[in-house]
Parts: structure tokens; C-alpha cells; sequence
């Protein structure tokens, strides 16, 4: 009996004894752990001096070429198509014959003005003589003054009609060298929408042909309200602009990424708003000598807003944002300790940020081991081997470098 019981209790008391082992060795080891965690070196981090540096402000849009002129050849008298002057597809001048319509009987009709008229300057020269005579025999008392009335009113009426017919005489020439299409503007033909032989009416719906000036081209941009008066606003504030604010430099970028070689600038911007879009047309003007650009073609274009000097530009990786979308950035002090600082940072530009508020020159941001610190923390900083600047970009008081330099816009990471 008593052994038993002796085992029952021995089964009870092992666990309790167990458990109550365990926890003094707990308590022994807190103090070493907290010991160790305060001996244990501050964890590194990679920090960017922050400098200030002359930025290049550019806004990437898509666009839309068009051709700087166009015009639709339509005939302006009726006929048959006799001849076919140009080759399609060629450059023509302005004034060059397209095309030759029947010219028959609108000669026909001009001769016929030219003898009308001669009737009518006859007649003018015979009332001239009526009216003389008249005026003299008046003189004379030979005549009454009723007649001499009537001999003047003759010679007014031929007068009216000798300005008639030279007016109609104008009007058959006109209609004479209709027949004769030409081209009413210098650029490049089009396909021939009508053959030799075909039948053309006087301002039909349906041109001849289209004759397309390519050189210089426009581009039409759609660009946003919000960021048109961003772009005012920036201008007020001071950012210059070497373009200047009314003809802003534009970057043509090709379908295939490739940079085109040759500058644009702005010629007009819209005075109305497109209400679907909420966005304003701007019209830039480029060269193209080679014809490379042809209408329609869609393009993407960087349209220069000036250049910031001192600005401050942060590393992304050394930028984050907090749940309500703020920009946020952790900077090591002169103790080495860690500092979380709210910025105002909306703006991208390559793979940095543009910091309107929050930065200083010489502050130095942690750009890598964020996972580890937290604020408060001692650590150690080592400078990190990142760039700190953008490619291409200018350095304050420098030179303009590559055409590639400039600074494009990225929607801003939520």
C-alpha cells in the first residue's frame, strides 16, 4: 500500500519538478539573452548623402501625328477626264497641272463672252455718238431736252452692258483654265481616285486626289488639365524653361522606343477642354526632311517643362509609403541612430523620386537593410553603391549631356 501510494506520488511530483526546472533555467537565461542582444554589434545599413542637383523636368504623353497640310483636289467644272498630268505617289508644286478635263466647250463658251463683249463696247461707241450729237443739237435748239435725256440713258445702259460682258468674259477664262486641276498645295501625291475618261462634276464629294505636305508634321497631344496647370504653376514658381514657357522643347519617341533625331517644340495649345478626357490638345511642330514620320502614325513625346536647380532626388528603395499613401523615409542622424521622416515626394523620375519636402541636402537616407531597423535603433551606415543621379542628368552649373538625359514622369506607387 504504501508503495503504491509512493508511486503515485512519485508520478505526480516528477512533471511539477520538471516544469519548475525548466522555468528557473528560463529565468537564468533572460538576463543573458537581454545581455547579449546589448552587446551585440548595431546591423548595418546602406545610406545615399543626399545632394542637391540640377534636374531636367519632362512628361512622357502619348500622340498623334498629322500632316501639316492637306488638301482634297476636286474639279471645279464638269467634264470628262482627258489626261492624267502627275505620277502618284510623287512631289508636285503648288500650281502644277494634276489633271486636264475637256477644255472644248469651255473655250467655246470664252469665245463666245469675247464677241459679246465687242458687241457690247460697239453699241457703247454708237450711244457715245448719240449722246454727242444730241448735246450739240440741244445747243442748237434742234433737239428737245427729253431726247438729249434718252441719248444719255443709252449710252449709260451700253456703258452696264460693256461691264457685264467683260464680267462674263473673266468668268469663261476662270472656267477655261478650271480644266486644267492643279495642284493648290506643294507636298506629295496621293493614289488617283478617278481614271482618264471618267466623267467629273464641279465640286463633287469625292476629291481626285489628296495632296499631303509632310514636311514639317505636326503631332497632336492629349495632355491632362491637372498637369497643364502643373506645369503653369511651375513656371510661376521660377522653374526655368530653355525653350521657353509658349514653345517648350518636345521629344519625339518612335513606336519601337527609338529616339527621333530631330527637336520639336510646341506650336499652339488647345483653348478648350475635351469633356470625355478631361485632357487639352497641345500642337507640336517637328522637322521631317526625310519623310520618315507619315500622318496617323502613333508616337510617344516628352515635353520638356524646364529645369529645377537644387533639386533633391531619393533613391526608390529608400522611399516607401504608409497606409494612407504618404511617402515616408527612414535617415540616420550624426549619432547614428535611425529617423522616420515624412516627405512629399509625387513625383518619379527614373528610379528616383523628386522630394518637394522632407529632404535636405546632406541628410543621409537608408536605401538597404530597412527589414532590420526600426526607429531608435543604433546602427551602422556604410555608403551604398547606387547612382545619385539619373542617367544623362545635368549636374548643377554643368553642360546639357545626352538627349536621353532627360527626366520622365511615372505614375506615383500607392
Amino acid at each position: 500500500m504504501k508503495g503504491l501510494m509512493a508511486r503515485m506520488f512519485g508520478i505526480r511530483i516528477l512533471p511539477i519538478c520538471g516544469a519548475a526546472l525548466l522555468l528557473l533555467t528560463a529565468c537564468d537565461d533572460g538576463p543573458k539573452q537581454a545581455e547579449a542582444a546589448r552587446s551585440a554589434p548595431p546591423p548595418e545599413v546602406g545610406v545615399v548623402e543626399l545632394q542637391p542637383q540640377r534636374v531636367a523636368l519632362a512628361i512622357e504623353l502619348p500622340g498623334r501625328t498629322a500632316a501639316f497640310r492637306m488638301a482634297e483636289v476636286r474639279p471645279q467644272v464638269s467634264g470628262i477626264l482627258q489626261k492624267r498630268v502627275f505620277k502618284q505617289g510623287a512631289h508636285v508644286k503648288a500650281g502644277d497641272v494634276l489633271y486636264q478635263i475637256d477644255p472644248n466647250r469651255y473655250r467655246a463658251a470664252y469665245q463666245r463672252a469675247e464677241a459679246e463683249l465687242e458687241s457690247a463696247q460697239a453699241e457703247l461707241r454708237q450711244a457715245g455718238r448719240e449722246w454727242a450729237r444730241a448735246t450739240k443739237l440741244l445747243k442748237r435748239n434742234a433737239v428737245s431736252e427729253r431726247q438729249r435725256d434718252e441719248a444719255q440713258a443709252a449710252r449709260e445702259h451700253a456703258q452696264a452692258a460693256v461691264a457685264s460682258a467683260e464680267a462674263a468674259v473673266q468668268t469663261a477664262r476662270i472656267e477655261l483654265e478650271y480644266t486644267d486641276v492643279k495642284a493648290p498645295i506643294a507636298g506629295r501625291t496621293g493614289p488617283t481616285l478617278h481614271t482618264v475618261g471618267a466623267l467629273v462634276t464641279a465640286n463633287q464629294a469625292q476629291p481626285l486626289a489628296r495632296v499631303v505636305q509632310l514636311d514639317p508634321m505636326y503631332i497632336d497631344i492629349q495632355l491632362p488639365v491637372e498637369k497643364l496647370r502643373r506645369i503653369r504653376s511651375s513656371l510661376k514658381e521660377g522653374v526655368t524653361s530653355e525653350a521657353g514657357p509658349d514653345q517648350a522643347e518636345v521629344v519625339l519617341l518612335l513606336e519601337d522606343g527609338a529616339v527621333y533625331p530631330h527637336r520639336g517644340r510646341v506650336d499652339v495649345t488647345d483653348v478648350t477642354v475635351n469633356q470625355s478626357t478631361s485632357s487639352v490638345t497641345l500642337r507640336a511642330v517637328f522637322p521631317n526632311p526625310d519623310e520618315d514620320l507619315l500622318p496617323g502614325m502613333y508616337v510617344r513625346v516628352r515635353l520638356s517643362e524646364g529645369v529645377r536647380e537644387n533639386a533633391i532626388l531619393a533613391p526608390q528603395q529608400g522611399v516607401s509609403r504608409n497606409p494612407h499613401g504618404e511617402a515616408t523615409a527612414l535617415l540616420v542622424n550624426a549619432e547614428g541612430e535611425v529617423m522616420a521622416r515624412q516627405l512629399e515626394a509625387a513625383r518619379a523620375i527614373g528610379a528616383f523620386w523628386l522630394v518637394e519636402k522632407g529632404l535636405e541636402p546632406g541628410d543621409r537616407l537608408i536605401v538597404s537593410g530597412l527589414q532590420k531597423i526600426r526607429p531608435g535603433a543604433k546602427v551602422k551606415p556604410f555608403t551604398a553603391d547606387i547612382p545619385l543621379r539619373p542617367a544623362g542628368n545635368r549636374q548643377p552649373g554643368g553642360t546639357d549631356s545626352s538627349a536621353t538625359g532627360s527626366a520622365e514622369e511615372a505614375d506615383p506607387v500607392q
